[in-house]
């Protein structure tokens, strides 16, 4: 009914409201004294309340009240003042109730609209999970036909998390949460479904309302990049174990030469054979496997890459009382690499400042941007001890490094290195300084 109203437009709503209220008042004033017609006004005014703002619906009511006091029955002066003071508050109110009532409808029609043309799955449950209501994206998610077939039906065996947050009860009432767990579509496919959904209590018992997304190729996606960029890590730790036994065959070699002039012709044919050991392990030694960029290089905007790290490190700098100074300038430009890896990269050198600066008075990390010569540079400055041997920073294996491997700054070097930058220690008058050189793309 309102629908069709709201369609007349609002200047023939207008014209047929100041009609019926021009009607009504000849009516009134020809009936003469024998009787009211007031309570008429009442139509027009819910007319009215359908197109006019609130302030204009009073200018109604008051012209309404007017007419109606001008041909009412004859009374007192105070019962004729509060006769005009009620049907004030009459016909204002009847336009204010619709002008309410038509608010509300059109808060309703948004949100129908936003949950029918939502890409996420919406649902509704009642206490024993069961749906009660859902979008047609629930239907799509869950492989099933229509909307209207979801209904009545329990939604344990398609999103189990849903259906046992319905049976917890935490003493607290209604419970607003999200949680990541297994879905199960109706032809039994198996997908990662993120949920966020709140409980509530309605005439009709406890209800639940929720979305539910599938993020399985979010998950897919995060564990190739994961295992591509393991087995990135994992050919350069293969390329510093190498290099380690082409050393120690090179002194084998050496001791092994003195061995072979010295031997006796009884230990000669012993000798031959530890040449020949060496022999094999400076073959496995010759095949050394070294990270190249073999994949696409993407262009990166550099704030968004920062951004990132931002997300990521500052929790853990406050939770030390520790800070990160950005000196980024107001135009980040975009550069050429593999945003996963430089994260990395990035990431392994704010952690190793966040050691370094645990037992200083300072602690403090700078992120500082420069330009020079078609490469951006990123300088990570700490106010740590510092280094104590520079000229070992970047080798493998080192006994004193953090977690006995030390093989992040090796890593992260042949990482960069691999996008046609660098990663380098710098002087630096106090703490240390470590400055990372990729590509910049020319504007």
């Amino acid at each position: 009914m309102i629908s069709r109203v709201l369609r007349a437009g609002k200047q023939k709503i207008v014209i047929v409201s100041a009609a019926l209220i021009a009607l009504i008042a000849a009516a009134d004033w020809a009936i003469g004294n024998r009787a009211s017609l007031g309570i008429l006004y009442i139509l027009p005014m819910m007319l009215l309340g359908t197109v006019l703002t609130a302030f204009e619906i009073s200018g109604a009511a008051v012209l309404c009240a007017a007419l109606r006091s001008c041909f009412d029955l004859p009374s007192p002066p105070l019962e004729a003042l509060l006769r005009f003071l009620f049907s004030l508050l009459a016909y204002g109110g009847a336009g204010l109730f619709v002008i309410g009532l038509m608010r509300r409808q059109a808060v309703e029609e948004q949100l129908n609209v936003l949950v029918e043309s939502s890409p996420a799955a919406i649902l509704t449950l009642d206490a024993s999970a069961r749906v009660i209501a859902a979008n047609d994206a629930a239907a799509n998610l869950l492989m099933v036909s229509k909307s209207k077939e979801l209904i009545g039906r329990s939604i344990a065996p398609y999103v189990p998390v849903l259906g046992d947050a319905l049976q917890l009860d935490n003493g607290l009432g209604a419970l607003c949460t999200a949680a990541q767990g297994p879905g199960r579509r109706d032809n039994g496919e198996i997908f990662l479904a993120n949920t966020w959904f709140s409980s509530y209590n309605s005439p009709r018992g406890k209800r639940l309302s929720a979305i539910v997304v599938d993020v399985s190729e979010e998950m897919r996606e995060r564990e190739e990049q994961s295992l591509s960029q393991l087995m990135r890590g994992n050919r350069i730790a293969a390329g510093a174990v190498s290099h380690e036994i082409r050393n120690l065959c090179s002194a084998i070699s050496m001791v092994l030469s003195n061995l072979q002039s010295k031997a006796r012709s009884d230990q000669q044919e012993d000798v031959r054979g530890l040449a020949t050991l060496v022999s094999g392990l400076e073959r496995i030694a010759d095949s050394e496997l070294r990270w190249q960029a073999q994949d696409t290089l993407e262009r990166i905007p550099l704030k968004q890459l920062l951004d990132d790290l931002r997300i990521v490190i500052d929790p853990a700098w406050r939770e030390i009382d520790g800070k990160v100074h950005w000196q980024l300038p107001g135009e980040m430009p975009e550069i050429l690499a593999d945003r996963r890896g430089l994260l990395q990269a990035f990431l392994n050198l704010a952690q190793n400042s966040l050691r370094a600066v645990q037992n200083c008075a300072r602690r403090e990390l700078s992120i500082a941007v420069s330009n020079s010569e078609g490469k951006t540079v990123i300088r990570f400055s700490d106010t740590g001890p510092g280094i104590a041997a520079p000229e070992r920073l970047f080798e493998p294996f080192q006994s004193g490094a953090e977690g006995g491997t030390g093989l992040g700054l090796y890593v992260s070097r042949a990482v960069v290195r691999g996008y046609g930058g660098d990663l380098r220690w710098e002087p630096a008058p106090a703490g240390s300084c470590f400055a990372v050189e990729v590509q910049r793309i020319a504007e």
